[in-house]
Formats: structure tokens, C-alpha cells, sequence
């Protein structure tokens, strides 16, 4: 996110896994946007959504992973309005055999208490299968204000249709409206990375070879679609010189514009990527040490970003306003470029 130019039934089937004052500036982006859970009964309770889980590498009978759920870290800014975008994710994107479609989503997101009509916004997370799981790898924000949020929910899916299990996932951009009752979700954006390039440019092939640069489905698909900047190519080799990154957002998946403005987002151009997590350590977690996050900060602008966005507010970097912090940007760093 850039600052400047930047169930209970279908619901507990699977549940997904992988500081600032709310009223400072809203984040990466507003308007619309350019993994599996631990199978569950779907009558049973619904679990809470971790910062960081993985699925099982013991496949359950239907050959589908076993997943985690995912929580919130205790470093998050309004860590319900994560846990009402998330927990819709789940709802739809993951379903027994037997249990898929729209109309059975509906009825998963009626019982969350949001309106059934945003199935219809879903896209790729309700492809046609048998059953699905689904992995949520991070939830960040798009953007945070007193009374809107903008929820990027990373995720990765399986699906089995037949005898075959094929791996997927897409990244959702959730809006979220504060209401008398509580946060509800007014929208759904998710990614669209559109075909792959018929040629990609060599820094390309080796982000996507890279070991040390980990990219969810849909900035996997952005990097070979070969819509991204050679400038955030680069930097992400450089960066993964001294750290393992995990990306969350590149491309899509993430919101238009400056979240609550009219400026447009560096992402959406291809000009900017997100990072949830360095060298293990997730960037929400207050146990991550402090001079980690802010040595990937000035090492990002050292590579070229004009525009670094973190949950500290770095002093020095040679351009004035280089670094930027709020509460948008305490889940992640921002790494944005002009070109």
C-alpha cells in the first residue's frame, strides 16, 4: 500500500490461516481493486481465525491438506474487523463434498449475519469443484479509518473435483463498513493478474526461481503476467539477498487509490509490492525485533523506493517524506516506486 502515489456449516468447514492511531491517513488504496482450514463439521462451532499458519503436510482422506486457522496477532489494529473480512473468505471459498455452489454459500454468508448477495462478487474464490479447503496466509490492510477498512485477505485453495486435486488461490480485497451493530462487509474485489506473458523479461524468471522471495498465488500470477515494473523485480532480488521475504500483495488484489482519497496506489500500476513477513518473523507480531523492521525499511529505499511504509516511523533516508508509518501500514512494509 502506498501512501502517496501510491460457521457454521459451509463456515467451519475450513478455517483459513498462512502502531498508529486509526484516524491517521488510510493507506495503500481505496476504490475497487485492480491456505485451507482445518476441516470442521459444518454444523460445528466456528473457530477463530494465525498470523502465520500453514497446512499439514498429511493430506486428509480426500487427498485435500489439512489446514490451519488463521488468528490475529495481539499487535493488530481492529483485529474484528480482520476477523469479519477472513472469516467471509472462509465461508465461501472452502466447502465439504456435496456442500458447494452459490446457493449453499449463501446460505454460509447469511448465517455470518452479512448479506448473501456478495457471493455473486466472488470470482475465483467459488470455482466449480466437488470440495474445497482454504489457507488464509495473511489478512492486511488495504486501508483503516474510523468508520470504513479495506481487508487484503491472502489465501491459497485447493479443490477437488473428481479424483483430481488442483492448487489455486486468489487475494480478496474486503471492504468493510462500521455500522450500529458492528463492522459488516459491503464488497468483494478479487484479483484479477489476467493470462500470463507469452515472454518475461529475465528479472522476472528469477523472482518467480528465487527461493528467498515467497509469492502467494496472486502476486505470483501479477510477476508472470509480466505487468510488473523491472524496478520492483530488482528490489526484490536485492532484498532477498540479505532476507527471506514473504510478499503479500504486488499487483492485484489490491485497492485503486489511497484508501479513503483520489490518489491512485503505485500497486495497481505495478509499481509496488507489500511484505507481511522477514525472515520468519511476521511484521504485525510485537515479539519481531524492532531493528529487523527497520533495517528492511532503509534497506528497501536503498534499492531504489521512494516511498517505504512500515509500523515505524524512520527519521534520516535522504528524501524527505521517504518513509511513511500509520495504522494501515503496522501489518506491513510498503515498498513503492516512481517507475
Amino acid at each position: 500500500m502506498s501512501r502517496g502515489s501510491e460457521p457454521v456449516g459451509r463456515r467451519a468447514v475450513l478455517l483459513g490461516a498462512a502502531g498508529v492511531l486509526l484516524g491517521a491517513a488510510g493507506g495503500c488504496a481505496g476504490g475497487p481493486s485492480a491456505g485451507p482450514r482445518t476441516a470442521v463439521s459444518r454444523t460445528g462451532p466456528a473457530r477463530a481465525a494465525t498470523a502465520s499458519a500453514a497446512p499439514s503436510s498429511t493430506p486428509s482422506p480426500s487427498g485435500l491438506p489439512r489446514t490451519t486457522p488463521w488468528r490475529p496477532s495481539s499487535g493488530e489494529v481492529r483485529p474484528e474487523v480482520k476477523r469479519r473480512a477472513v472469516a467471509l473468505v472462509e465461508a465461501i471459498g472452502a466447502w465439504p463434498s456435496g456442500r458447494g455452489g452459490p446457493s449453499a454459500a449463501r446460505q454460509e454468508v447469511a448465517a455470518l449475519g452479512l448479506p448473501p448477495a456478495l457471493v455473486a462478487q466472488a470470482g475465483p474464490l467459488l470455482p466449480s469443484a466437488d470440495e474445497a479447503v482454504l489457507q488464509v496466509v495473511d489478512a492486511q490492510y488495504g486501508g483503516i479509518l474510523a468508520d470504513s477498512a479495506s481487508v487484503l485477505v491472502v489465501c491459497r485453495q485447493w479443490r477437488r473435483r473428481g479424483g483430481t486435486v488442483r492448487a489455486g488461490g486468489t487475494t480478496v480485497d474486503v471492504r468493510l463498513a462500521r455500522t450500529a451493530g458492528g463492522w459488516t462487509v459491503t464488497a468483494l474485489h478479487p484479483a484479477r493478474p489476467g493470462a500470463p506473458a507469452a515472454t518475461l523479461p529475465s528479472l522476472a524468471h528469477r523472482v518467480l526461481a528465487e527461493p528467498r522471495v515467497q509469492l502467494p498465488p496472486a502476486a505470483d500470477a501479477d510477476v508472470r503476467s509480466g505487468r510488473i515494473h523491472d524496478s520492483v523485480l530488482k528490489a526484490m532480488l536485492d532484498l532477498a539477498g540479505a532476507h527471506r521475504m514473504y510478499v503479500s500483495v504486488v499487483r492485484s488484489g489490491h485497492p485503486l487509490h489511497v484508501f479513503g482519497t483520489s490518489r491512485p496506489s503505485d500497486h495497481p500500476r505495478g509499481r509496488a509490492f507489500d511484505v507481511w513477513r522477514v525472515d520468519g518473523h511476521a511484521v504485525v507480531d510485537p515479539a519481531t525485533p524492532r531493528s529487523l523492521v527497520e533495517g528492511f525499511m532503509r534497506e528497501a529505499a536503498a534499492a531504489g523506493s521512494y516511498n517505504v511504509g512500515g509500523p515505524l516511523l524512520i527519521t534520516g533516508g535522504g528524501t524527505p517524506g521517504r518513509f511513511f508509518s500509520d495504522a494501515t501500514h503496522h501489518d506491513h512494509v510498503h515498498i513503492g516506486f516512481t517507475t
